[in-house]
């Protein structure tokens, strides 16, 4: 079992504008050009941020008319708050706070012998790398610069680096790299 932060990010190391927006990432590839099929065929349980969740909320419609549902994921999903959110009536949300320690031993029992995602949150994804908890990155990354916008893993990562796994060409659009995270 692996704890995966599986994200997209445009050239310049962003995953969404200043305001949360991912219009542009669709242009750039198709999800059957991906290895998300295979991705999340993997994936037992997935954590996300409040913003992520708000998100797909926010987008059923978009999400509804790519995936065939308003609610994407039949994995058990942990969202991290500190707010009180609406809950989707059939999905399989458990909001959590405090140290994604404690939350990740729950994650890990779901998963069984199934990964766990680290579906969004740049900040999220880096509490899981600082208490060494964040087994690979693998990103896919778009040929668009945004200038500004939510830091891909707003965290210093120099030693030891990251170890490149592989590399593939996704379309015309963008590139996925998969990193070995590697813990001194």
């Amino acid at each position: 079992m692996k704890t995966q932060y599986y994200t997209a990010s445009s050239l310049d190391g962003f995953i969404a504008t200043e305001d949360d927006s991912l219009d542009w990432l669709f242009p750039l590839s198709d999800i059957s050009e991906s290895s998300y099929p295979e991705f999340i065929a993997e994936i037992g349980a997935i954590a996300m941020g409040s913003t992520t969740y708000e998100w797909i909320l926010a987008h059923s419609g978009e999400v509804s008319a790519e995936t065939g549902m308003a609610w994407p994921y039949s994995q058990p999903v942990w969202v991290f708050t500190t707010r009180d959110l609406p809950t989707i009536v059939g999905a399989n949300v458990n909001f959590a706070k405090g140290d994604v320690r404690d939350v990740h031993k729950q994650m890990s029992e779901a998963a069984g012998s199934k990964n766990i995602w680290i579906a969004g949150g740049g900040d999220l994804a880096g509490q899981f790398y600082d208490e060494q908890l964040l087994d690979e990155l693998i990103v896919q990354v778009g040929s668009v610069t945004l200038g500004k916008g939510k830091q891909i893993l707003p965290r210093k990562i120099v030693q030891p680096p990251l170890r490149l796994m592989s590399t593939k060409p996704m379309g015309s659009g963008m590139i996925e790299l998969r990193y070995e995270v590697i813990y001194a």
